[in-house]
């Protein structure tokens, strides 16, 4: 395919462009409410999604999704849901806008019809309300703050370069749902929208990071275990000599290795995968713009008190675990040279002792070969010796005594020259098989 210029196109060229406006930020205006779900639903589960938002589409008689689909927007009768499929969690997240009576008083997620939302596809991981309110209507007083969130755990800031301030306290209120209460001093439709996007974001990306926490606190035991175990294995190395021992010890070490392998199957992905989420929520951090409100703290002072321990945890048992792998590999191999410097002594000895068995054998060989040649002449000299005393009585004139003498040199030289070339032949024989 060519584009106007007539230069041949790559074939993921139109792709690469869409995705760029993908998932583009949505203009926002206040008062607006906001809920925000989160649900695990693995790497599989697209066609799940896709049929419940097509129940649901077929419900308030909407044109569902595309089979193929991966995010979708449904605009209902006082309310907007979007649905947006990721590499291993879903989002559905519900706008409205209008007054509320109080902030987080009519969540948006009330829209949604009740028997539908319990049947979503996944496991829900991280759930949210917003509500955006415009500073006129807003009370930010202690007071009212304190009805909407814990004192001891409020964090705020001025985000957008002032143009709105965020509270919240990142604690889960009695439905389960976090809240972040949006001030909007001087935001335009695009800034909120992208505000918003960005608080949403930010928790999500935080619960996803925060997936691989468990799992790195469950394997500490596991690695110290092998770290112990390993080191009692590097003890008996230093002190074992007999080969029976290196090999018991190398099964060892090779059974701590396909442990530490299966260890890492397991939590590679999920270890990398807190490591990218992690990344994405600093990302977002950043790009709120945040400025200090006296006498709280800030969304990201809350983040690294709470969220960096965590990380680093993930990133230091995925260390541990690298490091375990490699010094049991380098024991592995230490040992292993070990065992082989070792047979192959065995070898030579054992070689040594196979040629001083040949050498012994080819001096009986040489012995046999010898005594063979004295009886084979003795019985063919007898054999001469019959057949001259049968020529003599026949009247022949020969002396049977002196010519069976005679003989003798000459049968001992033609049977030693006999058995000579036959073990001659023998030994060609033998080396062109080889």
């Amino acid at each position: 395919m060519a584009d106007n210029t007539g230069i041949t196109a790559h074939p993921l060229r139109d792709a690469l462009l869409r995705e760029a406006h993908a998932r583009p930020f949505e203009s926002l205006e206040g008062p607006l409410q906001v809920s925000h779900l989160v649900l695990h639903t693995g790497t599989s589960g697209r066609s799940a999604e896709v049929a419940h938002m097509t129940e649901l589409c077929e419900r308030l008689q909407i044109d569902p999704p595309d089979a193929e689909a991966g995010h979708f927007i449904l605009q209902a009768r006082g309310f907007r849901l979007r649905w947006e499929r990721h590499t291993e969690f879903s989002t559905y997240t519900v706008f409205v806008n209008g007054n509320e009576t109080a902030p987080f008083a009519e969540p948006a997620m009330q829209r949604l019809p009740a028997q539908w939302l319990p049947d979503l596809p996944g496991e829900l991981l991280a759930a949210m309300h917003v509500s955006l309110v415009p500073a006129a209507q807003a009370d930010t007083s202690p007071a009212a703050l304190a009805r909407c969130f814990q004192p001891d755990s409020l964090a705020g800031s001025r985000c957008s370069g002032g143009a709105a301030s965020v509270w919240t306290d990142f604690l889960a209120d009695g439905d389960g749902f976090l809240r972040f209460l949006v001030v909007d001093e001087s935001l335009n439709a695009m800034q909120a929208g992208r505000l918003i996007q960005r608080l949403l974001e930010l928790e999500t990306y935080r619960f996803m990071a925060l997936l691989g926490f468990p799992l790195a606190r469950e394997l500490s035991p596991d690695i110290t275990d092998m770290e112990t175990r390993l080191g009692t294995l590097m003890d008996r190395l230093s002190t074992v000599a007999e080969l029976a021992d290196e090999r018991e010890l190398l099964s060892a070490l090779s059974e701590l290795s396909a442990r530490v392998e299966r260890m890492m199957a397991r939590t590679n992905f999920r270890f990398s995968a807190t490591a990218a989420y992690g990344t994405l929520v600093r990302r977002r951090l950043k790009a709120l713009r945040e400025q200090r409100i006296e006498g709280v703290s800030t969304l990201d002072e809350f983040m690294e008190r709470r969220l960096a321990p965590a990380l680093d945890t993930c990133v230091h048992m995925g260390e541990r675990l690298e490091r375990v792998s490699s010094r049991v590999s380098r024991a592995a191999n230490l040992l292993r040279t070990r065992v082989d410097v070792a047979l192959e002594a065995q070898n030579r000895d054992l070689l040594d002792s196979m040629n001083r068995r040949a050498r012994l054998q080819l001096r009986l060989q040489e012995t046999v070969e010898g005594l063979s040649v004295v009886i084979i002449s003795y019985y063919a000299v007898s054999l001469i010796g019959y057949a001259f005393k049968g020529l003599s009585e026949s009247g022949v004139r020969v002396d049977a005594d002196i010519a069976t003498a005679l003989s003798i040199p000459v049968v001992v030289t033609v049977v030693a020259i006999g058995m000579r070339r036959v073990r001659g032949k023998v030994l060609r024989d033998d080396a062109d098989a080889g």
